[in-house]
């Protein structure tokens, strides 16, 4: 009973994190300007490749919004799925846990680069910091490894 405790909140982790880059990044689609997020100035893109977020905010969407919802779905009816296993370098898990891990890292990936770009930093970059480093150590508990070893 404990483990599916542990695995439920690796899915609120996982499905809080979707549906706020999903709003995020689509806030940032529909309006590339940053008009939609309280007047997101695009000068703190100055030292950035983009002109504007849609960039940005369509690899919001899609990395961190729609795949973590995904995964949540995968990791609910843990079912099999050839070709996401060629890309499972956890071959003795089942591969939405090890795509969990991986969303993780590019949640800490997405925040360094938004560091590197924007040049200063904000609380929320800590706590997506922590957010990823919840993500990573929810799904590595023993209870939930069990859950998803093959």
């Amino acid at each position: 009973m404990t483990s599916k405790i542990e695995r439920n909140i690796l899915i609120i982790l996982l499905s809080l994190l979707g549906i706020g880059a999903i709003g995020g990044g689509g806030a940032l689609i529909l309006s590339p300007s940053g008009e939609l997020i309280g007047n997101l100035p695009l000068s703190i893109l100055q030292y950035s490749p983009f002109s504007n977020f849609l960039f940005p905010g369509i690899i919001l969407f899609v990395v961190l919004g729609i795949f973590p919802i995904l995964w949540v779905l995968a990791l609910l009816k843990r079912g099999e799925h050839h070709f996401a296993e060629r890309f499972n370098f956890f071959k003795d898990m089942n591969w939405a846990w090890s795509y969990t891990i991986y969303v993780a890292f590019a949640l800490i990936i997405w925040i360094q680069v938004e560091l590197m770009y924007v040049q200063s930093v904000h609380w929320s970059h800590t706590l997506y910091m922590f957010w990823a480093l919840s993500i990573i150590f929810m799904a590595l508990l023993p209870q939930v490894r069990s859950l998803y070893r093959k």
